[in-house]
């Protein structure tokens, strides 16, 4: 299972790092081939899709790798074991609201799927999945940090130092 999970985080990554290259290279073509006098209708809403889908996705990425900010001016007074309760707290509300995002973005993509962009044949709801689908990914990487901060509670009460 933990192999599984690696691979998709492989994935994940490269998918993050190709889209955003491939975003960057469109907006380029674009403003290159405008400065011709030639115009791409489809560029806009390419650029859109693989900003959303890098964006939720790299918020993944961030979120399991610790890189997203936090502020601690009030926990790290605390005791140790009173910052991982608050930490364990806090993972658990973010779980909920990524279970809310992952069905409301799921319900709203269903009613959007007949919708499709001006230029490029694509559905609507393949953009409101980004944010279904990098929640979907959150929410694992949060079981794992629950996991965690659960099995660190032993070494708390060992009395090791803990991270």
């Amino acid at each position: 299972m933990q192999k599984l999970y690696k691979a998709l985080c492989r994935i994940e990554l490269v998918l993050c790092g190709t889209g955003f290259i491939l975003m960057i290279l469109v907006v380029l073509l674009s403003a290159i081939l405008r400065f011709f006098r030639l115009s791409m209708s489809w560029n806009i809403d390419v650029a859109l899709i693989l900003m959303a889908w890098t964006a939720f996705l790299g918020a993944d990425i961030a979120w399991r790798e610790g890189s997203l900010f936090g502020i601690d001016i009030i926990t790290r007074r605390l005791p140790p074991i009173a910052q991982k309760l608050v930490e364990l707290f806090i993972y658990i509300i973010v779980l909920c609201a990524l279970i809310i995002i992952i069905i409301s973005g799921s319900k709203l993509a269903w009613m959007e799927k007949l919708r499709k962009y001006q230029s490029i044949p694509i559905p609507f709801s393949f953009v409101i999945m980004s944010l279904a689908t990098a929640a979907f990914f959150m929410s694992f990487s949060t079981l794992l940090k629950i996991k965690r901060c659960i099995m660190s509670f032993r070494q708390i009460s060992k009395g090791e130092k803990v991270k």
